[in-house]
């Protein structure tokens, strides 16, 4: 039995698929999918909900890695961060939203980060995934096992789709950095990568000029193992 007033214990409740209305919707095809499912929940004590419907987001690679690559020298600890074109972002003023904002841009800073591969299990194949979204994303090349965890793996928008985010650091040397190779996406072109002292990264989070959530979880994460405030 959970304690009052802690986080022990989260409810169970099974999710019942009731109706899959998916192919009538036409969006099961592309790098993204939905799901139109009809569903209903079943409580511990038995308690079925009413039937409701529910859109969810699907892709083939499911979950990603965070990779946080730290720099170690006499001024202190700096983390890579690089420019991710991220194109939704761009569409935000074609909605109603809650506070105005300035003309939209469409780039966030970002740690590197990719999708695990249908072949890549397990901790090893987090740390493969790790070391060849680094060589891609950064240009560094790294052996697996340079990679470490950083915390336990999170979910980025769980009300959308199941993906987890793992988190990874490494230590690197800048210095030997070689040119990214890329995936070949306008996307991903000529992104930006830079090595800054984690505690600006921190002042970043702080002030909004680092707005990706799994950065910022990231950036605090190895502020508080390099005893950065």
């Amino acid at each position: 039995m959970s304690r009052p007033g802690s986080l022990d214990g989260l409810p169970r409740v099974r999710v019942e698929v009731v109706e899959d209305r998916t192919a009538s919707a036409r969006c099961d095809e592309g790098f993204l999918r939905m799901r139109r499912l009809v569903l209903r929940n079943v409580h511990e004590d038995g308690h079925r909900s009413a039937e409701y419907r529910y859109d969810l987001v699907e892709r083939e690679a499911m979950d990603a890695v965070a990779i946080v690559l730290v720099a170690r020298d006499e001024t202190g600890s700096r983390v890579c961060l690089r420019s991710a074109l991220r194109p939704p972002l761009a569409f935000r003023p074609g909605y109603a939203l809650p506070l105005p904002e300035p003309e939209p841009i469409a780039v966030l800073w970002e740690i590197p980060a990719g999708l695990v591969e249908a072949d890549e299990h397990g901790v090893e194949g987090l740390r493969a995934c790790a070391a060849r979204e680094t060589l891609e994303e950064v240009g560094l090349a790294l052996a697996p096992d340079a990679f470490g965890p950083l915390g336990p793996a999170a979910s980025l928008s769980p009300g959308v789709i199941g993906e987890k985010i793992h988190f990874l650091y490494a230590v690197v040397d800048p210095g030997a950095r070689g040119v990214p190779t890329e995936d070949g996406s306008p996307v991903e072109a000529r992104a930006e990568v830079r090595f800054v002292p984690i505690a600006d990264a921190l002042a970043a989070v702080r002030d909004g000029r680092i707005a990706d959530l799994k950065t910022e979880v990231a950036v605090r994460r190895i502020a508080a193992v390099e005893g950065v405030r």
